[in-house]
């Protein structure tokens, strides 16, 4: 999986909810939008590349976005894919 283009993904999706007005309803868009749309390997790899390196710059240069950052802080919950059942 390409982290780096995650990561942009991410950004490109916060550039659009960062201009709503209501700081938590564009929080919330974001973090939405990503556990709607994306499948469960993206989200578990955004939230190991936020983990990995909080405020490093990737490989590439592409670093999340500080309102990236905080849309995943506040929702990771909710972002977090839950675990494959064995039954």
């Amino acid at each position: 999986m390409d982290t780096q283009n995650l990561i942009d993904m991410a950004n490109r999706i916060g550039d659009f909810f960062e201009s709503m007005p209501d700081h938590d309803e564009a929080l919330t868009g974001v973090a939405d939008h990503i556990r709607r749309f994306w499948e469960p390997r993206m989200r578990r790899a955004l939230l190991a590349a936020l983990d990995e390196a909080p405020g490093v710059n990737g490989a590439d240069g592409i670093e999340l976005s500080g309102f990236v950052r905080e849309a995943l802080v506040r929702h990771r919950e909710q972002l977090t894919p839950a675990a494959a059942s064995t039954v």
